[in-house]
């Protein structure tokens, strides 16, 4: 076996996805626990300003206690190579998730036991449906008063539109929980709340050994047993290659902020997640073994050190061993460039990297050379597809608060949408830049982090639109007749693209009746 598929093999390269509060900031920082990557666990909810979850380090995450940005680990564990990729759960950051999840092979969806399946859940496992990604759920909390686990797995059915199967079984629930049973490797993991330190393990093969009420009870041994028998009846076993197809998802419960459970799921993931996958491109499937390297930008992030004034373009590794200091091909600006200084992560510390492989996750500096999507190669002309911008829906015009710093404020706003955070549409009627936003809170994240990133201030002023579409025509005479007659409304966005400001769902209806030449697109990606 080739030095390049044994790396291949140890890689696993996941998301962690969930609705906002379910636990995956503290269920991150528990598996790095295990990593050996951070040494004690700061409860991240305690105290919002002084500690914090080494995932968010955004000086404004700090301050509201959520994620706004992706962030990007890595660490050894045992023979593996794990890279986790955090994911912000806000709705308002959905476009940052659904990028994300180009750049994994399977995905960790973290489910509240109280709350059960929410909305951002839904819709993020709808991506993971769309591309056949493999989805483990954990269910958190069990320490707290929840939903009966047998009607949770229900909901996860229903919700989820998958299969399920438990891997571990909870033992009561709340103030009386006791523990789990894990089916997957037939032990007792028994329960003593506390944050620092894995509870007790028993190897347990056969429940019905008369051993089991010592250690939980009798109530509760014959409450296992009898689920036990019940799960053995309605869920088929456990198979391997319904998972690897998206078609199933293993379930294991737990509570990441007493961190029970954790070490279980970090086990069966390693042995059964997807090691990296081909990916297709536009012009070919690219195979991750193969000689040559390939892979693309899914994230830019201004600023990862407030001293200095740098972008870093995340880019995901998909075939042949990545090396500092060697030439590549920049496909979309045809030029060879070389990176003497790649990095990989660790939450917030960052280290130069030599080499990477496929799977791998790596920051490459960045001066302005790269947009979200694009690909780097040892020379092939490859593009991957299905990073898509969403057609924004909530608009305001952006002014200079501060005159004298126009330049900071340009250069700001520049880099902000680089990242993806937002979309900006100059219109071509008044000249004057609209921001376009999936959300409410990026606003607030765009106007704090100008000011604390780049000291230049801003003013929001309203303006009322319903979507903006980006549009094209095969004939250039009637997209010249739409274009006059709509010239009020219409804008160009960054790159240049025509794109119709539509201020009703009524108005947009008509123009698609009016004008049946013109295509109008909802994402960018056309």
């Amino acid at each position: 076996m080739s030095q390049l598929t044994d790396e291949i093999q140890k890689r696993r390269t996941f998301a962690i996805i969930s609705h906002p509060d379910a636990g995956k900031t503290t269920l991150t920082e528990k598996l790095l626990l295990f990593g050996g990557a951070i040494h004690v666990a700061g409860a991240v909810k305690s105290n919002k300003i002084k500690k914090t979850a080494t995932s968010d380090w955004m000086e404004i995450e700090k301050q509201r206690g959520i994620s706004v940005a992706t962030s990007v680990m890595g660490f050894n564990y045992g023979n593996y190579k794990i890279n986790i990729l955090d994911t912000p759960g806000h709705q308002d950051f959905a476009e940052d998730t659904y990028r994300t999840l180009t750049a994994v092979d399977s995905v960790i969806i973290v489910v509240d036991a109280a709350k059960g399946v929410e909305m951002q859940t839904r819709k993020l496992m709808e991506v993971c449906r769309m591309r056949k990604t493999p989805v483990i759920v954990f269910v958190n909390k069990m320490d707290r008063e929840g939903k009966d686990p047998f009607d949770l797995l229900d909901e996860l059915e229903a919700e989820l539109k998958i299969s399920v199967r438990p891997l571990s079984w909870p033992i009561n629930i709340g103030q009386r929980f006791k523990g789990v049973y894990n089916i997957y490797e037939q032990k007792l993991d028994l329960y003593t709340p506390s944050k620092q330190f894995v509870t007790e393990s028993v190897e347990f093969r056969d429940i019905n050994n008369p051993e089991l009420e010592k250690y939980i009870g009798e109530s509760d041994a014959q409450k296992l047993r009898a689920d036990m028998e019940l799960i053995e009846g309605v869920y088929p076993e456990f198979d391997v290659d319904p998972y690897l197809k998206g078609e199933l998802a293993p379930v294991f419960f737990g509570s990441a902020l007493n961190n029970f459970g954790v070490k279980e799921l970090l086990d069966c993931f390693t042995q059964i997640a997807p090691a990296p996958k081909p990916i297709q491109a536009i012009e070919r499937v690219v195979r991750p073994e193969e000689e040559n390297f390939s892979g693309f930008v899914f994230k830019i992030h201004a600023n990862m050190d407030p001293n200095h004034r740098s972008c870093i373009a995340f880019v995901k590794i998909c075939s042949g061993r990545f090396e500092r200091n060697a030439n590549y091909k920049h496909v979309r600006n045809g030029k060879m460039m070389r990176f003497s200084s790649p990095t990989a992560f660790m939450a917030q510390k960052k280290s130069t990297v030599d080499e990477a492989y496929p799977g791998d996750i790596v920051g490459l500096p960045d001066t302005g050379n790269f947009k979200i999507g694009d690909t780097l190669t040892s020379g092939e002309e490859l593009h991957f597809k299905g990073l898509p911008s969403f057609s924004p829906e909530m608009f305001k015009y952006i002014e200079n608060a501060d005159p004298m710093k126009s330049k900071q404020l340009n250069k700001g706003i520049e880099q902000l949408m680089d990242e993806g955070v937002a979309q900006l549409f100059t219109n071509q009627f008044n000249g004057r830049k609209i921001i376009g936003t999936v959300g409410q809170l990026q606003f607030e994240v765009i106007q704090y982090r100008l000011l604390h990133e780049y000291g230049a201030q801003c003013r929001w002023e309203p303006v009322s639109l319903y979507k903006a579409c980006w549009i094209e025509s095969d004939d250039i005479q009637a997209l010249e007749a739409f274009k006059k007659r709509k010239y009020q409304f219409m804008a160009l966005d960054k790159e240049g693209r025509d794109v119709f400001l539509a201020d009703s769902g009524y108005v947009l209806q008509m123009a698609q009746t009016d004008f049946p030449k013109i295509r109008f697109h909802f994402t960018s990606e056309f």
